[in-house]
């Protein structure tokens, strides 16, 4: 098995999504598709790398329906003006999605498959809606019958609030924890974005506005940094009437893309790259669906051992907060400690466009690395229909 390092990363920022009111979205005139677009030459040219080079393209989607269909994962690859002999795939594993093009990638330069491969996510919430239409997805209901799956509830499997509310009360996770857990993403956040620790991954992009106007989009715009306890403290739940779940303790909707160059390590060390990191392990497991955010933990366990590392040796932790309660369930399950967690804040400030979101976990947890000066990093997420994905990277 080759080593595997991440050669190059680069998002976009990310938008606030609003699919009833879509002018209100800076990115509303431009398809998911066209962030990866923009995004895919811009990380070569930074890398001065030829796109000819690239032996495979990876797309990540939750939500590979209408506009975001890719065409086997080719589609980005002509709008990007790549070149026409790059191979290309299409991947969904929802929330996971981009994570599972990077572990793709990851198996593909380790095993001698390829040498140098581009991995991608991409999500686009205002204008093809989490759910997607009533013409776009249908879900085999025999999954409905009490006969056949009597064991879990349908309609919580297929509601993402439902789960994080079962996944609390299992968890005995109160509503003042979930929300002082959303107070600090939004702290965390804001303080990273005043120091301009985001701008090292972020590439402004020229946004065509409602009135005409050109915005040039630069900031992720979900950040709040005049967020308050008390402020959260008053928000309605959002999925059940007595429910502990908010919009304040949840990921927003957004909209972002998000790639990265993979390489051999010898292949970068030709090219006289210095990669960001490098991949020591992957993981990923299955779950009961109505409780989707317990997959990061046996995930976590798989990577570690396969690592051959325990939790305590992680340096830094990127587990992504689709729902507070997803990170403080890994934080109580692997006994983490919360200062080592999410420490640019998490999904709750900055955001999850889905199929975009496991990039720019491993791509920040890379920067965390190099900023801090430490070893080990771990990026997780939970999946919905109950799954988990996990990566490990180590500081070259």
């Amino acid at each position: 098995m080759r080593d595997v390092v991440i050669a190059g990363y680069l998002r976009t920022a990310q938008s606030r999504s609003r699919p009833r009111d879509p002018e209100r979205d800076v990115f509303h005139k431009l398809r998911a598709d066209d962030l990866l677009a923009r995004l895919m030459p811009a990380l070569m040219e930074r890398l001065k790398l030829d796109p000819k080079e690239l032996d495979d393209f990876i797309v990540g989607s939750a939500m590979g329906i209408i506009e975001n269909w890719t065409y086997g994962g080719r589609l980005p690859v002509l709008l990007a003006n790549f070149p026409e002999t790059i191979a290309a795939k299409f991947v969904d594993q929802q929330c996971g999605s981009s994570m599972a093009a990077i572990q793709i990638g990851y198996m593909e330069i380790a095993t001698g498959n390829a040498d140098m491969v581009m991995v991608s996510g991409m999500e686009h919430m205002t204008r093809v809606p989490m759910g997607g239409t009533p013409e776009s997805l249908s879900p085999n209901l025999t999954l409905a019958s009490e006969e056949k799956f009597a064991h879990w509830d349908f309609m919580t499997t297929m509601n993402m609030g439902f789960t994080a509310e079962k996944l609390s009360g299992e968890a005995g996770v109160s509503r003042a924890e979930l929300d002082a857990w959303g107070l600090r993403s939004h702290q965390l956040a804001a303080k990273a974005q005043a120091e301009g620790f985001f701008k090292g991954e972020i590439l402004p992009i020229e946004a065509e506005q409602a009135d005409g106007s050109i915005l040039t989009v630069d900031t992720d715009q979900a950040v709040r940094g005049d967020t308050t306890i008390e402020g959260l403290a008053k928000l309605k739940p959002a999925f059940r009437p007595n429910g502990i779940i908010t919009a304040g303790n949840s990921s927003p909707l957004n909209a972002a893309a998000s790639c990265m160059v993979l390489m051999a390590k010898e292949k970068a060390q030709q090219k006289g790259i210095k990669p960001l990191a490098k991949i020591k392990s992957i993981g990923f497991a299955g779950v009961d669906p109505t409780v989707m955010g317990k997959g990061p933990v046996p995930a976590s366990q798989k990577a570690l051992k396969a690592a051959s590392l325990k939790a305590g040796d992680i340096d830094y932790w990127e587990i992504n907060e689709a729902f507070c309660i997803v990170a403080l369930y890994c934080i109580k399950q692997l006994g983490l400690q919360p200062d080592r967690v999410n420490v640019m804040g998490g999904g709750t400030a900055i955001g999850h466009p889905l199929g975009a979101t496991g990039c720019r976990l491993v791509g920040t947890l890379a920067r965390i690395l190099e900023a801090k000066k430490a070893r080990y990093g771990l990026a997780n997420a939970c999946v919905g229909g109950g799954q988990g994905v996990a990566t490990i990277i180590e500081r070259e």
